[in-house]
Protein backbone atom coordinates (compact mmCIF):
# COMPACT_ATOMS: atom_id res chain seq x y z
CA UNK A 1 0.00 0.00 0.00
CA UNK A 2 1.26 3.40 -0.56
CA UNK A 3 0.44 6.54 1.37
CA UNK A 4 0.69 9.80 -0.26
CA UNK A 5 -1.40 12.22 2.21
CA UNK A 6 -1.55 11.82 6.27
CA UNK A 7 -5.45 12.62 7.34
CA UNK A 8 -4.96 14.68 10.69
CA UNK A 9 -7.90 14.87 12.95
CA UNK A 10 -7.64 17.21 15.74
CA UNK A 11 -10.91 18.11 18.48
CA UNK A 12 -11.04 19.34 22.07
CA UNK A 13 -13.42 16.36 23.49
CA UNK A 14 -14.35 17.68 27.00
CA UNK A 15 -12.68 14.69 29.01
CA UNK A 16 -15.80 12.70 27.45
CA UNK A 17 -14.54 9.19 27.42
CA UNK A 18 -17.45 7.95 24.93
CA UNK A 19 -16.67 10.54 22.62
CA UNK A 20 -12.97 9.50 22.66
CA UNK A 21 -14.30 5.54 22.02
CA UNK A 22 -16.49 6.78 19.19
CA UNK A 23 -13.97 8.76 17.48
CA UNK A 24 -11.37 5.94 17.87
CA UNK A 25 -13.62 3.24 16.32
CA UNK A 26 -15.27 5.67 13.44
CA UNK A 27 -12.57 7.70 12.36
CA UNK A 28 -10.34 4.64 10.65
CA UNK A 29 -10.09 6.85 7.89
CA UNK A 30 -7.92 9.14 9.81
CA UNK A 31 -4.03 8.49 10.04
CA UNK A 32 -3.67 11.01 13.05
CA UNK A 33 -5.81 11.64 15.94
CA UNK A 34 -4.83 14.81 18.06
CA UNK A 35 -6.82 15.73 20.95
CA UNK A 36 -7.44 18.28 23.66
CA UNK A 37 -8.36 17.62 27.09
CA UNK A 38 -8.69 13.61 26.64
CA UNK A 39 -10.55 11.45 30.17
CA UNK A 40 -8.85 10.25 32.54
CA UNK A 41 -9.69 7.93 34.83
CA UNK A 42 -8.83 4.84 37.86
CA UNK A 43 -8.11 1.57 36.01
CA UNK A 44 -7.42 -0.55 38.81
CA UNK A 45 -5.68 -0.58 42.41
CA UNK A 46 -2.02 -1.66 42.32
CA UNK A 47 -0.15 -2.52 45.39
CA UNK A 48 1.02 0.01 47.72
CA UNK A 49 3.13 0.43 51.23
CA UNK A 50 1.35 3.08 52.51
CA UNK A 51 -2.04 2.48 51.36
CA UNK A 52 -4.08 -1.07 52.64
CA UNK A 53 -6.16 -0.51 49.53
CA UNK A 54 -3.54 0.23 47.07
CA UNK A 55 -2.57 3.32 45.08
CA UNK A 56 -4.84 4.40 41.88
CA UNK A 57 -3.80 3.60 38.13
CA UNK A 58 -4.89 6.19 36.24
CA UNK A 59 -5.45 6.08 32.66
CA UNK A 60 -7.21 6.93 29.09
CA UNK A 61 -8.80 5.84 25.85
CA UNK A 62 -6.83 3.13 23.78
CA UNK A 63 -7.58 1.02 20.79
CA UNK A 64 -5.61 -1.82 19.03
CA UNK A 65 -5.57 -0.10 16.10
CA UNK A 66 -4.37 3.05 17.08
CA UNK A 67 -0.65 4.07 19.27
CA UNK A 68 -1.14 6.57 21.88
CA UNK A 69 1.25 8.83 22.31
CA UNK A 70 1.00 10.64 25.66
CA UNK A 71 3.11 12.37 28.76
CA UNK A 72 2.59 9.88 31.66
CA UNK A 73 1.52 12.03 34.83
CA UNK A 74 3.91 13.21 37.44
CA UNK A 75 1.12 12.56 40.28
CA UNK A 76 -2.40 11.94 40.30
CA UNK A 77 -3.09 16.05 39.76
CA UNK A 78 -1.18 16.64 36.59
CA UNK A 79 -2.87 14.60 33.66
CA UNK A 80 -1.61 15.30 29.98
CA UNK A 81 -4.54 17.64 28.40
CA UNK A 82 -3.48 16.76 24.97
CA UNK A 83 -2.73 13.26 23.74
CA UNK A 84 -1.89 11.90 20.02
CA UNK A 85 -2.87 8.35 18.26
CA UNK A 86 -1.20 7.38 15.06
CA UNK A 87 -2.97 4.62 13.23
CA UNK A 88 -0.82 1.22 13.38
CA UNK A 89 -0.92 0.97 9.45
CA UNK A 90 1.70 4.33 9.53
CA UNK A 91 4.37 1.93 11.99
CA UNK A 92 6.96 2.10 9.33
CA UNK A 93 7.21 6.02 9.54
CA UNK A 94 8.97 5.78 13.10
CA UNK A 95 6.45 8.22 14.84
CA UNK A 96 8.51 9.15 18.31
CA UNK A 97 6.39 11.20 21.54
CA UNK A 98 9.63 13.69 21.75
CA UNK A 99 9.44 14.85 25.34
CA UNK A 100 13.13 15.69 24.84
CA UNK A 101 12.46 18.80 23.02
CA UNK A 102 9.22 19.70 25.24
CA UNK A 103 7.95 17.91 28.37
CA UNK A 104 4.99 19.71 29.25
CA UNK A 105 1.43 18.64 30.05
CA UNK A 106 -0.40 20.96 26.94
CA UNK A 107 2.16 20.26 24.78
CA UNK A 108 2.07 17.22 22.90
CA UNK A 109 4.90 17.03 20.14
CA UNK A 110 5.39 13.90 18.17
CA UNK A 111 7.88 13.33 14.87
CA UNK A 112 7.82 10.57 12.14
CA UNK A 113 10.48 10.03 9.24
CA UNK A 114 10.01 10.46 5.50
CA UNK A 115 12.21 10.41 2.73
CA UNK A 116 14.89 10.24 5.23
CA UNK A 117 13.53 13.71 7.18
CA UNK A 118 12.31 13.98 10.40
CA UNK A 119 8.94 16.01 10.94
CA UNK A 120 7.20 17.26 13.73
CA UNK A 121 3.30 17.60 14.20
CA UNK A 122 1.90 19.75 17.26
CA UNK A 123 -1.10 19.49 19.50
CA UNK A 124 -1.46 21.79 22.16
CA UNK A 125 -3.89 22.90 24.37
CA UNK A 126 -3.81 26.20 26.25
CA UNK A 127 -5.86 27.24 28.97
CA UNK A 128 -8.26 30.57 29.88
CA UNK A 129 -4.47 31.48 31.73
CA UNK A 130 -2.48 30.78 28.03
CA UNK A 131 -0.21 28.26 30.24
CA UNK A 132 1.65 26.25 27.13
CA UNK A 133 1.99 29.51 24.86
CA UNK A 134 3.79 31.16 28.25
CA UNK A 135 6.04 28.14 28.58
CA UNK A 136 6.66 27.62 24.73
CA UNK A 137 7.79 31.28 24.75
CA UNK A 138 10.02 30.79 27.31
CA UNK A 139 11.67 27.75 26.34
CA UNK A 140 14.72 27.79 23.70
CA UNK A 141 14.26 24.85 21.19
CA UNK A 142 15.49 25.10 17.61
CA UNK A 143 14.05 22.34 15.18
CA UNK A 144 13.08 22.66 11.70
CA UNK A 145 10.10 20.98 9.29
CA UNK A 146 7.63 21.53 11.79
CA UNK A 147 4.33 20.58 9.55
CA UNK A 148 1.81 21.59 11.41
CA UNK A 149 0.59 22.70 14.88
CA UNK A 150 -3.03 22.90 15.89
CA UNK A 151 -5.28 22.68 18.85
CA UNK A 152 -7.45 24.38 21.46
CA UNK A 153 -5.14 27.89 21.85
CA UNK A 154 -8.39 29.74 23.71
CA UNK A 155 -7.70 33.39 22.03
CA UNK A 156 -10.32 35.08 20.52
CA UNK A 157 -8.99 37.67 17.71
CA UNK A 158 -10.45 39.48 14.83
CA UNK A 159 -6.99 37.73 13.41
CA UNK A 160 -8.68 34.54 12.78
CA UNK A 161 -12.58 35.61 13.14
CA UNK A 162 -13.55 38.55 11.73
CA UNK A 163 -16.81 38.85 13.12
CA UNK A 164 -15.05 39.58 16.35
CA UNK A 165 -13.86 42.94 16.44
CA UNK A 166 -10.74 42.60 18.89
CA UNK A 167 -7.38 42.03 19.15
CA UNK A 168 -5.57 40.74 22.07
CA UNK A 169 -1.85 40.82 23.24
CA UNK A 170 -1.72 37.15 24.01
CA UNK A 171 -2.30 36.83 20.02
CA UNK A 172 1.06 38.77 19.47
CA UNK A 173 2.90 36.29 21.60
CA UNK A 174 1.26 33.01 19.14
CA UNK A 175 2.16 34.67 16.66
CA UNK A 176 5.83 35.12 17.58
CA UNK A 177 5.67 31.22 18.63
CA UNK A 178 4.36 30.05 15.32
CA UNK A 179 6.99 32.57 13.37
CA UNK A 180 9.80 30.75 15.43
CA UNK A 181 8.39 27.51 13.74
CA UNK A 182 8.30 28.54 10.10
CA UNK A 183 4.41 27.86 10.45
CA UNK A 184 1.79 30.65 8.80
CA UNK A 185 -2.44 30.81 10.36
CA UNK A 186 -4.09 28.63 8.30
CA UNK A 187 -7.68 29.64 7.56
CA UNK A 188 -10.87 27.20 6.68
CA UNK A 189 -12.55 26.19 3.74
CA UNK A 190 -15.69 26.72 5.49
CA UNK A 191 -15.37 29.56 7.91
CA UNK A 192 -17.32 29.41 10.52
CA UNK A 193 -17.23 29.11 14.79
CA UNK A 194 -15.45 25.89 16.57
CA UNK A 195 -16.47 26.23 19.69
CA UNK A 196 -20.50 26.07 20.01
CA UNK A 197 -22.02 27.94 23.41
CA UNK A 198 -24.96 26.71 25.31
CA UNK A 199 -24.77 29.40 27.60
CA UNK A 200 -27.74 32.59 27.09
CA UNK A 201 -25.84 35.43 25.93
CA UNK A 202 -22.79 33.78 25.17
CA UNK A 203 -21.92 33.67 21.42
CA UNK A 204 -20.08 30.95 19.97
CA UNK A 205 -16.42 31.18 18.96
CA UNK A 206 -13.27 30.49 17.24
CA UNK A 207 -10.45 29.57 19.33
CA UNK A 208 -9.73 25.91 17.73
CA UNK A 209 -6.44 26.93 15.61
CA UNK A 210 -3.93 25.28 12.78
CA UNK A 211 -0.94 26.39 12.05
CA UNK A 212 0.88 24.87 8.86
CA UNK A 213 3.99 25.19 7.53
CA UNK A 214 5.19 28.72 5.97
CA UNK A 215 7.60 27.45 3.13
CA UNK A 216 4.68 24.51 1.87
CA UNK A 217 2.77 25.23 -1.18
CA UNK A 218 1.44 21.67 -1.10
CA UNK A 219 -0.03 22.52 1.93
CA UNK A 220 -3.73 23.52 1.38
CA UNK A 221 -6.53 24.79 3.85
CA UNK A 222 -7.95 22.85 6.42
CA UNK A 223 -11.98 21.74 6.85
CA UNK A 224 -14.32 22.74 10.51
CA UNK A 225 -16.31 19.19 10.65
CA UNK A 226 -18.89 21.18 12.79
CA UNK A 227 -21.69 18.04 12.03
CA UNK A 228 -18.92 15.84 13.64
CA UNK A 229 -18.59 16.83 16.90
CA UNK A 230 -20.95 14.80 18.72
CA UNK A 231 -21.75 16.06 22.52
CA UNK A 232 -18.88 17.69 22.58
CA UNK A 233 -18.96 22.22 22.15
CA UNK A 234 -15.90 22.15 20.12
CA UNK A 235 -15.72 21.02 16.13
CA UNK A 236 -13.16 18.78 15.08
CA UNK A 237 -10.37 20.28 12.35
CA UNK A 238 -8.99 18.37 9.86
CA UNK A 239 -6.15 18.47 7.07
CA UNK A 240 -4.81 15.99 4.47
CA UNK A 241 -0.86 16.64 4.38
CA UNK A 242 0.73 15.69 1.20
CA UNK A 243 4.10 13.65 1.95
CA UNK A 244 6.41 11.84 -0.38
CA UNK A 245 4.92 8.43 -1.27
CA UNK A 246 5.68 6.04 0.94
CA UNK A 247 4.99 2.28 0.61
CA UNK A 248 3.46 0.46 3.75
CA UNK A 249 2.75 -3.08 4.44
CA UNK A 250 -0.71 -3.96 4.13
CA UNK A 251 -0.37 -7.46 5.60
CA UNK A 252 1.10 -9.49 8.33
CA UNK A 253 1.88 -13.24 9.55
CA UNK A 254 -0.70 -14.15 12.20
CA UNK A 255 -1.67 -16.56 14.60
CA UNK A 256 -5.37 -16.33 15.99
CA UNK A 257 -5.64 -16.89 19.15
CA UNK A 258 -7.59 -20.61 20.38
CA UNK A 259 -7.10 -21.27 16.95
CA UNK A 260 -5.92 -24.94 15.21
CA UNK A 261 -2.82 -23.35 14.43
CA UNK A 262 -2.14 -21.99 17.44
CA UNK A 263 -2.03 -25.67 18.37
CA UNK A 264 0.19 -27.32 16.16
CA UNK A 265 2.16 -23.73 16.43
CA UNK A 266 2.69 -25.15 20.44
CA UNK A 267 3.43 -28.87 19.73
CA UNK A 268 5.86 -28.56 17.59
CA UNK A 269 7.44 -26.33 19.45
CA UNK A 270 7.48 -28.09 22.64
CA UNK A 271 8.35 -31.47 20.01
CA UNK A 272 11.72 -29.89 19.01
CA UNK A 273 12.56 -28.37 22.63
CA UNK A 274 12.76 -32.48 23.67
CA UNK A 275 15.13 -32.57 21.27
CA UNK A 276 17.32 -30.07 22.07
CA UNK A 277 20.48 -30.85 24.13
CA UNK A 278 20.87 -28.37 27.04
CA UNK A 279 23.13 -30.77 29.14
CA UNK A 280 26.69 -29.36 27.91
CA UNK A 281 26.24 -25.65 28.41
CA UNK A 282 29.35 -24.71 30.35
CA UNK A 283 30.11 -21.23 29.41
CA UNK A 284 28.44 -17.85 27.65
CA UNK A 285 29.09 -19.10 24.40
CA UNK A 286 27.25 -22.77 24.99
CA UNK A 287 24.60 -20.85 26.57
CA UNK A 288 23.99 -18.07 23.75
CA UNK A 289 24.50 -21.33 20.95
CA UNK A 290 21.70 -22.90 22.85
CA UNK A 291 19.25 -19.72 22.40
CA UNK A 292 19.95 -19.53 19.09
CA UNK A 293 19.17 -22.39 18.34
CA UNK A 294 15.62 -21.92 20.47
CA UNK A 295 15.31 -18.39 18.57
CA UNK A 296 15.32 -20.72 15.05
CA UNK A 297 12.79 -23.44 16.33
CA UNK A 298 10.36 -20.92 17.13
CA UNK A 299 10.87 -18.73 13.86
CA UNK A 300 10.73 -22.13 12.04
CA UNK A 301 7.57 -22.80 13.61
CA UNK A 302 6.47 -19.71 13.46
CA UNK A 303 6.77 -19.51 9.55
CA UNK A 304 5.31 -22.88 9.17
CA UNK A 305 1.72 -22.71 11.42
CA UNK A 306 0.77 -18.94 10.48
CA UNK A 307 -1.70 -17.31 7.66
CA UNK A 308 -1.42 -13.83 6.36
CA UNK A 309 -3.81 -11.44 7.09
CA UNK A 310 -4.46 -8.08 5.93
CA UNK A 311 -3.40 -5.40 8.34
CA UNK A 312 -7.62 -3.92 9.01
CA UNK A 313 -8.49 -0.73 11.11
CA UNK A 314 -11.27 -2.67 12.33
CA UNK A 315 -10.23 -5.34 15.15
CA UNK A 316 -12.82 -4.18 17.63
CA UNK A 317 -14.90 -6.50 18.23
CA UNK A 318 -17.89 -5.20 20.44
CA UNK A 319 -18.53 -2.96 17.99
CA UNK A 320 -21.70 -3.38 15.98
CA UNK A 321 -24.38 -2.05 13.43
CA UNK A 322 -26.81 -0.84 16.48
CA UNK A 323 -24.04 1.19 18.04
CA UNK A 324 -23.48 2.75 14.40
CA UNK A 325 -27.51 2.95 14.23
CA UNK A 326 -27.41 5.37 18.03
CA UNK A 327 -24.68 7.09 16.58
CA UNK A 328 -26.56 8.18 12.92
CA UNK A 329 -29.49 8.47 15.12
CA UNK A 330 -27.43 11.16 17.35
CA UNK A 331 -25.98 12.42 14.86
CA UNK A 332 -29.42 13.50 12.85
CA UNK A 333 -31.17 14.34 15.77
CA UNK A 334 -28.23 15.99 17.63
CA UNK A 335 -30.86 15.23 21.17
CA UNK A 336 -29.68 14.84 24.61
CA UNK A 337 -32.03 11.56 24.73
CA UNK A 338 -30.10 10.16 21.45
CA UNK A 339 -26.84 11.05 22.74
CA UNK A 340 -27.70 9.05 26.37
CA UNK A 341 -28.92 6.31 24.37
CA UNK A 342 -25.66 5.63 22.16
CA UNK A 343 -23.45 6.17 25.45
CA UNK A 344 -25.69 3.48 27.28
CA UNK A 345 -25.37 1.01 24.66
CA UNK A 346 -21.96 1.48 23.93
CA UNK A 347 -21.47 1.19 27.93
CA UNK A 348 -23.16 -2.30 27.92
CA UNK A 349 -21.04 -3.68 25.69
CA UNK A 350 -18.23 -2.97 26.70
Amino acid sequence: MIIRNLKVFSQNICKNSTITNTILKTHSHFDILLIQEPPWSEIQKIPSFSNYDGEPLMGTSHHPNWITFARHPSNNSNFPRVISYVNICLNSFHFLLRRDLFDYCDINIISFTNNDICHYILNIYSDSSHSALKYLKNTEVNINHVLLMMGDFNIRDSLWNLSFPFHSSISDNLIIIVDSFDLTLSFPTNPGPTRFSDTVGESNSVIDLMFLQNSSIELDHHTILSKSRLSSDHAPLSIDIPICNEVIQSSKLVITPGSNQEKEFIKDVMSSLVSLDTSNIKSVESLNQIVNQLGSIIKQMWSKNTKRSRISKHSKQWWSDSYSLALNNYRLSRSCDNWKVFKSTVKEAK
